[in-house]
């Protein structure tokens, strides 16, 4: 690379990335903004342009103003390692500096390539049986063979698992993410002994909150499957000193990641990837699973959830892997019909979606209704409802306009009502 390569420009694209018809309804409840993408260009005087994605709504690293500034006029390679950058920058940074050598990413990682294929999973949101089913089947029709869903106790995950298996071979596998859900191993060891007999489970990633060390220790003695957290040094050395856990969740800026990927790999611990995003973002997270031995659980980069991958050619994924890209940089190039095609005028972008009635439905006609999903999550979380009961199901109400709808969406707003027949 020339001594004289400087950033020339930086210019930031919002685009509003349609999700796939099946997905949209169910991720406008609480994940509706990830719709919302901010691509980087960074254009050097070299002629080199190299490109970044960023979640601004969902994210590890913002990009900032001053980050933009602070770059503008320096040497690429003087800050792609630097994560306070954000996510979009940064990785625009290890784009243009690969093109630049004329070499991929992961030859600039400072560990030996390991694999030229890496292991990814389908995502998806809290949905009902029917939805996930449908949505494996799409997986194994475009090359997956794991899938990651958020399991919650407003829907029957026995009736999740059932209808999936269904439709899947036995080796198709799943992991299920509680987001700390049902709260303790009294709760937790009964849904994780009965899902253990199924042969398409594979990881339960934080069932319980990750701060109950002894009741981790006591859980892993009721399932046989391995479970997950978070990676944080503390739950590092828990897992290693104490026998907490037996693998992670790992992301975040590139620093970050190398750190935590490596670190788990002294003490055997698998992970998972966690890079969410389009197609750059998918592309981003190949070249770092290829150098990271211990990256062998299904990377999660929540691409299947997007109508389009704002690729010019889409990444190749078979028999449950993504293949590693090997041309300069990230190694894809972005897809400019696509940019011109979902850009917005406004840098804050702020998707508005219609009010909702969220309302959780039991056997025997029990009933709660909430206005939001972060209201629903907060009661439950709280322990005021009932954790993983069969045959729960969630029924959304769009505003329809009447009265009945309105004065129930005030009341409510206000605090979750239960239905005044029980």
């Amino acid at each position: 690379m020339t001594t004289k390569l400087k950033i020339t420009e930086i210019e930031r694209i919002t685009l509003d990335v349609p999700f796939t018809p099946r997905v949209h309804p169910w991720n406008e409840l609480l994940v509706g903004q990830w719709r919302v993408v901010e691509i980087m260009r960074v254009v050097t005087d070299a002629g080199f342009v190299g490109y970044g994605e960023t979640l601004p709504h969902y994210t590890w690293g913002r990009v900032s103003d001053e980050a933009v500034a602070r770059v503008k006029g320096g040497n690429p390679a003087d800050f792609m390692h630097d994560d306070s950058l954000g996510a979009g920058l940064q990785m625009a940074l290890w784009d243009v500096v690969g093109k630049a050598l004329g070499v991929p990413m992961h030859r600039l990682l400072g560990q030996p390539k390991v694999r030229d294929w890496c292991t990814i999973g389908w995502w998806n949101t809290k949905a009902p049986p029917e939805v996930l089913a449908a949505e494996a089947q799409d997986a194994l029709a475009q090359g997956y063979m794991a899938h990651k869903f958020k399991a919650r106790p407003w829907f029957d995950v026995y009736e999740q698992v059932a209808q999936i298996s269904r439709v899947t071979p036995v080796n198709y596998r799943l992991d299920m993410d509680w987001n700390e859900m049902l709260r303790d191993v009294g709760n937790a060891a009964p849904v994780l002994t009965e899902l253990d007999k199924n042969p398409r489970i594979a990881i339960y990633e934080e069932p319980i909150p990750r701060g109950d060390v002894e009741g981790y220790r006591r859980l892993r003695q009721h399932t046989t499957r391995p479970t997950a957290q978070h990676y944080s040094p503390e739950i590092m050395r828990n897992a290693a000193q104490r026998e907490v856990t037996d693998g992670f969740v790992v992301g975040g800026g590139v620093s970050a990641t190398m750190r935590a990927g490596l670190a788990a790999g002294e003490f055997n611990k698998p992970f998972w990837l966690q890079l969410v995003g389009v197609g750059l973002v998918t592309a981003f997270a190949a070249h770092l699973g290829a150098v990271l031995p211990w990256a062998t659980w299904p990377a999660i980069s929540c691409l299947n959830n997007y109508s389009d991958d704002c690729l010019a050619q889409p990444l190749e994924i078979k028999g449950g892997y993504v293949r590693v890209p090997d041309a300069p940089g990230l190694g894809v190039e972005i897809d400019e019909d696509a940019i011109r095609k979902y850009r917005v005028s406004k840098d804050n972008w702020w998707i508005d979606y219609p009010r909702k009635i969220l309302s959780v439905v039991w056997e025997g006609g029990r009933v709660m209704h909430y206005t939001t999903m972060p209201q629903c999550w907060t009661d439950f979380r709280n322990g005021n409802q009932p954790l993983q009961e069969p045959g729960v199901r969630l029924h959304v109400w769009h505003d329809d306009g009447t009265p009945e709808f309105d004065e129930l969406h005030r009341r409510a707003e206000l605090a979750p009502v239960r239905d005044s027949r029980n």
